[in-house]
């Protein structure tokens, strides 16, 4: 799949939007936005988007599947799905990580006995978006805690304008490079202008609620 018709398939399915005031994850904000909401909406095509995630991986090499949470739990389920498809004698398991108790260190940790399945195996981390890193870090921070070996980090997008080949010491798969410009708030140009923010996606509802306090 190719840039374009991997742009091509967010655009169909609405998850493409541009010329707003939109605040993401890390706390930066930009004018454009990829809604993955939008995208698993469309099992057709979230299904098609994994399958080549995980056309990087050889499913004997990889035991498990692992993602954040929300968005993270699809893409660790159909990836997963695809590998053990291509190799049926070697089921690949998914798991994913959830955040740590409110008042505990930002990390991201393995409940309800996943981290049995996650200790000494052989783990593809996967994120729909990023940014920064900042949820991916935390899983594979997750994984190596347990004893897991990270063999890559597969994601849908990736804009954090590093090198496709590497990020946090893991072998990275994009399926497309979109870099976008970001701002932090104090040098938002949008912000400056004091064009309305987007509270539909991202994490505009939570910073317009806490500007409001």
């Amino acid at each position: 799949m190719t840039d374009a018709e991997m742009m091509a398939t967010l655009a169909r399915v609405g998850a493409i939007i541009t010329n707003s005031h939109v605040v993401y994850t890390s706390g930066r904000h930009g004018t454009a936005y990829v809604n993955k909401d939008a995208l698993y909406l469309h099992p057709t095509a979230t299904a098609a988007l994994c399958a080549q995630m995980a056309a990087s991986y050889d499913p004997a090499m990889v035991d498990v599947v692992a993602g954040p949470t929300v968005g993270g739990v699809i893409l660790a389920q159909w990836v997963a799905w695809h590998l053990s498809q291509r190799d049926p004698t070697h089921e690949v398991l998914a798991v994913y990580a959830e955040e740590a108790s409110e008042g505990e260190t930002k990390r991201r940790i393995f409940r309800r006995g996943y981290d049995q399945q996650v200790a000494g195996k052989r783990v593809i981390v996967v994120e729909d978006i990023v940014t920064t890193g900042g949820s991916a870090r935390l899983v594979i921070d997750a994984v190596r805690a347990l004893g897991g070996t990270v063999v890559g980090l597969s994601v849908l997008c990736n804009r954090s304008g590093q090198p496709p080949k590497e990020l946090f010491d893991v072998p990275l798969h994009a399926l497309t490079t979109i870099p976008l410009d970001s701002w932090a708030a104090d040098e938002c140009p949008m912000c400056a202008a004091r064009l309305p923010i987007n509270t539909t996606v991202g994490k505009g509802a939570t910073f317009v609620a806490g500007s409001s306090r």
